[in-house]
């Protein structure tokens, strides 16, 4: 049966191309409570907009879900809490709008310096009045950005052709970055004094809520222009209107506010404020854009891969070098899980090598989605892994060294297996196609690509067991794909490592296991979910 997906606000048509050939697709009203919570009963995936509630309790109405996605940026409609503690990805579309909520910024900038729709109205009503619409001019000026994050970096970017001085404050973003930009970052107070405007470009949370209040708005010039195109509440309505009537401020542009819709607020009866209905991501293009991101992100999602846009994954933002690592981690993890033949009290993670340069905590997620894969019943994804390893009672570590003696990376899993066993798996990737190698099994060296059928076969090294092997997986119609020996000295422990072109039944693993007297036999299977 092919996974459910939930549409439950419109969505762009080249998102449900991408989605409707794989899955079956539904549709409700998300804004009707009752449809929504009927709806949610069986799906595995429901996509929002943000008119659409995906709280506590519509989490708890679809025990199947397993992500929701927001088509847009903000994720004020979505308990994303609540949908961590159910193992439940929420994506959304972070990159979708960048560029339309920067033009958007910088057109009620524009429109504001130069009086534009209050000429228009005025024009309209029949009256010609060039004097009572005089402007400024921006050449010259100094532009406050608050925030330099993706939106306000373009804001930055496209006013320094306007020949403006760019400062910003960001306590979040590096020097590095700034210098990059070519802006120079500034106190939050020396940028209220200093900016001629100040566009805001900021997320809303707990550290933003007011952080343009009455305070801040007695310390800007009182030929300042502000805009907020970025969240309602960072700029404090009631405080802005005062400002405006008192003559601090000479003028606003806003697109958002404390609360939506908007249809009544203080700053709409001033001549000196453009004011717009949250028109920032109202783009044809960013609707497109918006559609398609969060349609690829919930296949990954369905597909159990790696969504670099999951906002309540623990793994932060994944490098372009990174990402091959993930499906070997995966792979490593399960391989890891088969070898211990069951729970293990205690899981080291090592990463050694260049990318332990690099944020590497996906790394341990993708590890602790292999070891879990085979032993629950829940699916294991990148959001639950963690809760999962918790409730089992499995520590899980991780250490980064820059420095790897024999490979240029090396991604090593260390454990004790239930009977006392010491387990260990090393990988890495090789070459320019970037191979995936299994290099280490239990302290012995190996180099053989991990497969979708595979044989770990230990036993004390002798004369005529490979040939044993061979035999005993022939008589079935079994065939090696690939065959590595590893041992240390002759006549010591040894082990086979084998990929075959089929699944192995467990009856001929023990033929083989009692065949070569081995002392630890397994298997493997890849492919299976």
């Amino acid at each position: 049966m092919p996974a459910v997906v939930l549409v439950a606000e419109e969505l762009s048509p080249a998102g449900i191309a991408l989605l409707e050939s794989s899955y079956e697709l539904r549709y409700t009203d998300g804004t009707d409570r009752s449809k929504l919570l009927a709806a949610l009963a069986d799906v595995d995936a429901v996509i929002v907009r943000s008119a659409t509630r995906i709280d506590a309790e519509a989490i708890l109405h679809a025990p199947m879900l397993r992500v929701v996605a927001r088509a847009g940026v903000g994720l004020d409609n979505i308990d994303v809490e609540a949908a961590t503690k159910a193992g439940v990805m929420v994506v959304n579309a972070p990159a979708s709008n960048v560029v339309s909520a920067a033009e958007h910024a910088i057109a009620l900038l524009l429109a504001l310096a130069r009086n534009v729709p209050q000429a228009m109205a005025s024009l309209r009503s029949g009256q010609w009045k060039r004097s009572a619409y005089t402007g400024v001019e921006l050449q010259d000026k100094v532009v406050g950005i608050l925030g330099l994050g993706r939106v306000g970096a373009l804001v930055a970017e496209r006013l320094a052709a306007f020949d403006m001085a760019v400062i910003a404050y960001d306590p979040y973003v590096p020097a590095a970055r700034s210098t990059q930009l070519g802006v120079r970052m500034v106190s939050l107070d020396e940028l209220l004094a200093e900016a001629d405007f100040i566009s805001v470009h900021m997320p809303r949370n707990a550290e933003t809520v007011g952080l343009i209040g009455d305070r801040e708005l007695h310390v800007v010039k009182p030929d300042v222009r502000i805009i907020n195109a970025a969240r309602g509440g960072i700029v404090d309505e009631a405080a802005l209107a005062a400002a405006l009537r008192e003559g601090r401020v000479a003028g606003a542009g806003i697109d958002v506010y404390a609360r939506e819709p908007c249809t009544d607020s203080p700053l709409f009866g001033f001549d000196n404020v453009v004011a717009t209905p949250h028109l920032g991501a109202s783009t044809a293009e960013a609707q497109e854009k918006a559609g398609t991101q969060v349609a690829r992100s919930v296949r990954l999602a369905l597909e159990g891969e790696f969504v670099p846009d999951a906002v309540n994954v623990q793994g932060g933002i994944v490098a372009e070098e990174l990402r091959p690592w993930l499906p070997l981690a995966e792979k490593l993890g399960r391989i890891f899980a088969a070898l211990a033949g069951g729970a293990t009290a205690a899981v080291a993670i090592e990463v050694k090598g260049e990318i332990a340069t690099l944020d590497i905590r996906v790394v341990e997620l993708a590890v602790m989605k292999g070891l879990f894969a085979d032993v629950t019943e829940e699916p294991v994804t990148y959001v639950n892994a963690p809760l999962v390893a918790k409730e089992r009672r499995v520590d899980v570590t991780m250490t980064a060294d820059a420095v790897s003696q024999d490979w240029r990376h090396l991604l090593t899993i260390r454990g004790t297996a239930p009977d006392g066993r010491l387990v260990s798996l090393g990988g890495t990737l090789s070459g320019l196609r970037q191979s995936e190698r299994l290099v280490e099994v239990n302290g012995l060296d190996a180099e053989i690509a991990p497969a979708a059928h595979m044989i770990f076969l230990g036993y004390v090294d002798r004369p005529g067991v490979v040939g044993t092997v061979g035999q005993r997986l022939g008589s079935r119609q079994i065939n090696i794909a690939q065959m590595q020996v590893c041992r240390h000295a002759q006549g010591g422990e040894a082990m086979i490592v084998l990929s075959v072109d089929s699944a192995v039944p467990l009856e001929v693993l023990t033929e083989i296991a009692d065949g070569t007297g081995a002392t630890m036999a397994t298997v493997v299977d890849l492919d299976e979910t």
